[in-house]
């Protein structure tokens, strides 16, 4: 088993660092391309709902992501933020449903989560912050020779 921790300010221009770091850690277990980009989507999404929404674009929360992989290379990803929760879980799950509409947000990101994590649910209430746990087999990359 390894993993690591991260937290940072809830500032827009640190998705991008906190989706990078965490595609850096999981290279020794030899992502293939597809597995690498459902995982840098998948928190692209989690955290950039927890700055946007669990925030609401306040930039002096702390986002939390607490990763790690097993020798059978199962990854766990946790995404908590401290903000102001999300008050109807289900309803928030339904694809195209947003609360920020007016800042072109599609309301796709929760649908996007559940689609490439292998396991996803969240945990949240109104005004105690969220908790999104993502999890993922990973089958690495296949090699194959062509003469």
């Amino acid at each position: 088993m390894n993993e690591m921790k991260m937290r940072f300010l809830s500032r827009v221009e640190n998705e991008p660092f906190a989706r990078t770091s965490i595609v850096a850690f999981l290279m020794p277990l030899n992502p293939g391309m597809e597995e690498v980009m459902e995982i840098k989507t998948m928190i692209a999404e989690a955290v950039t709902n927890a700055i946007i929404h669990g925030y609401d674009g306040k930039d002096d929360g702390w986002v939390e992501i607490h990763v790690r992989y097993e020798a059978d290379h199962m990854i766990d990803i946790v995404v908590k933020d401290e903000g102001c929760g999300i008050e109807d879980i289900s309803l928030a799950m339904q694809p195209l449903y947003t609360t920020k509409a007016h800042l072109e947000r599609s309301g796709m990101g929760m649908t996007i989560m559940s689609t490439f994590a292998d396991d996803f649910h969240v945990v949240s209430s109104a005004g105690k912050g969220c908790v999104v746990h993502l999890r993922k087999q990973l089958h690495g990359q296949t090699t194959s020779t062509h003469q």
